[in-house]
């Protein structure tokens, strides 16, 4: 496995312990559960991410259903297929995140979860620091394609259907 494979592996563990945290911190308004599949969509992700799902899945058996709408290839009878190794966007649906837009801080929370929340009790520390990940991701696959001497520019993404190819 290449370093930043590694060091990718490392940042969706980090990710998830996060996530984890603040859905047990968040329990009593998320409404995540199996057959929950608004948010799972035909998302492009770099290409650390993408060869690293691709390696994870080489060997295993994906059944897949139909790219409706835009939904993700994944998503069978209502079911992630890739749950396991699905990509970290997929990792923080559900959970609210906090973002920097038009030089504002902005929060997106899921329009299922959080009906009865209100947003001032949204903070730094029970929310999804988006931005922070999003960077420390895109800084790795720029590392990662100067490894692999890629061609694909360090803005290329590649959509999660892909996989399948």
């Amino acid at each position: 496995m290449s370093e930043m494979r590694k060091r990718y592996s490392e940042l969706r563990s980090a990710i998830d312990e996060l996530s984890n945290k603040l859905f047990k911190m968040h329990h009593s308004h998320v409404e995540c559960k199996k057959g929950c599949d608004l948010c799972c969509m035909d998302y492009q992700i770099f290409p650390v991410e993408f060869d690293s799902i691709k390696e994870a899945i080489k060997n295993e058996e994906i059944q897949t259903g139909t790219k409706e709408n835009g939904s993700c290839i994944f998503l069978k009878d209502h079911e992630c297929q890739i749950y396991e190794h699905r990509p970290i966007i997929c990792r923080t649906h559900g959970l609210p995140l906090l973002f920097m837009n038009d030089e504002q801080w902005e929060l997106s929370a899921c329009e299922l979860n959080f009906t009865n929340f209100d947003d001032e009790e949204f903070t730094a520390e029970n929310t999804f620091p988006q931005d922070k990940f999003n960077s420390l991701l895109f800084v790795l696959n720029k590392n990662y394609l100067n490894e692999i001497k890629s061609d694909h520019g360090e803005f290329d993404l590649i959509p999660i259907h892909k996989l399948i190819d």
